[in-house]
Formats: C-alpha cells, structure tokens, sequence
C-alpha cells in the first residue's frame, strides 16, 4: 500500500513545536514535502528539517508570524515557485493566556484573537486561492474542544476556537465548488506547551474522566490528521472530528 501522503505538498503552521512538530514528521513519513513558519527557535527549526529530510522529503522553513499578511503572501508565492504548489495546508499554530475574563487586558484579549483568528485570513486566503486554480486541496484546523465545550479555559481562546468552527464550516461551502476540502479537528488535551500552561486541577480531572486515563500524545492526533488531509479521506468536508481520548463531557 502507498503511503498516506504520496507526493504532497503541504504547509503547517507553528511546526516547531507539539502538535505543529509532531504533523511535521508524520506528514513527511507519509511521503508528503512539508513546508513550515516559525517564530523565534531557529534552532527547533533546523531540527525539524533534518527530521523531514530524514524521510528523503524536501523542507523548507519560514521564520515570519502567521499574522503578517504580506509575509504570507511571500511565503505562498516562494513554495509555490519552488515546489509547483501547495496540496495540503494545516492551520495549527495558536497561543492562549491563562486569564480569568474578569481580569482579562485588552492586551491580552486582542493578542489571543488576533494570532488565533486573525491568522486564518492571513494564511489561509493566499494559499486558497492557490488550490483554487489547482482545483484540489485539502485544509486542516486544529481547534479545540473548548470551543464545543463548558471547560475551565480562557473565554479568549474558547472564543478564538469557536470562530475556527465557523470558518471551517462556511469555507467549506464555498471551497467544494473548486475540489477544496476544509475539516477540522477539536482537539483534546495533548502534552505539549500550551497544555502544561493549563491549571494541574484541571489536567489531573481530565485524567480522571477521559476513558484514555492520560493526556494525548503530539504524534496520535498527527497520525489522525494525516488521513484527514489524504486522498482516502475522499468524502469529508466541512466536518470536525473530535479527538480527545474519550473525556467525559
């Protein structure tokens, strides 16, 4: 059998870290070129692109925030110019802040809506339209179950989370006429940088409630999102598949 990922090109976001590092290498396993941005770990980022190279894949790496539309053109442009263009785009990268609304800055509101929203636009249109004139691609959001659910997180990236629901649900819509799909996953809580930010109250329930009886791995919802995105996922769109190791609501 051919592996997932055969000759794709993909992009992800924040692919330096957790969830962002772990798609990075499994994506490549399956066979897919994989290009990545970054913001500041120089370092983390030569390591994920020896692991892709790893597979005999190409990589590139783009050190530019996913709210700077003009780089996000940029970085479209190169990858296409380089590789012909893109079949697989996944928005992960996110940030989240441990505020109680109540005490939430403006600062603090604006940062979180504004990476975690405001990156959709950015990233996602140059790149669109591009599997627009393609005719085919496949995107993936990587939101939360806090944007479904009524848990202990910060109203701002429960918020930011619940706007990814609605993006990924109308462009889906719009993205069928052009052989575009667009899905997304609600993901549970995963041992990376964000998760350990959250309150050890909170992580030792979640431990007590999910069948799973742990926090997920970086690598077992990467290996999800890896058929999300394949050509075997042929009849999907327009959906999020919640994947959290059976937590109890």
């Amino acid at each position: 059998m051919s592996l997932l990922l055969e000759g794709k090109r993909a992009f992800i976001t924040g692919g330096t870290r957790g969830i962002g590092a772990a798609l990075c290498e499994v994506f490549a396993r399956e066979g897919a070129d994989v290009a990545f941005n970054y913001n500041s770990r120089d370092d983390l980022a030569t390591e994920i692109i020896a692991k892709i190279e790893a597979f005999q894949r190409r990589a590139l790496s783009f050190k530019v925030s996913v709210t700077d539309r003009l780089g996000m053109k940029k970085l479209a442009r190169e990858i296409v110019e380089k590789w012909g263009g893109i079949d697989i785009l996944v928005n992960n990268a996110a940030i989240n802040r441990g505020d109680n609304f109540a005490t939430t800055t403006d600062r603090a509101w604006d940062e979180v809506i504004n990476t975690n929203v405001g990156s959709l636009f950015a990233v996602t249109k140059p790149i669109y339209k591009q599997m627009i004139r393609q005719r085919k691609g496949s995107i993936l959001n990587i939101t939360s179950i806090g944007a479904i659910r009524a848990l202990p997180t910060a109203v701002h990236y429960a918020t930011s989370k619940a706007a990814m629901i609605g993006f990924t649900k109308c462009l889906s819509r719009e993205a069928g006429t052009f052989g575009v799909k667009v899905n997304a996953i609600a993901a549970g809580i995963f041992d990376t940088e964000l998760a350990q930010a959250l309150p050890q109250r909170l992580l030792e329930m979640h431990h007590f409630w999910a069948s799973a009886g742990r926090a997920g791995r970086p690598e077992e919802l990467a290996e999800y999102a890896a058929f999300m995105v394949s050509d075997r996922n042929s009849f999907m769109n327009g959906e999020v598949v919640i994947v959290d190791g059976g937590a109890v609501t």
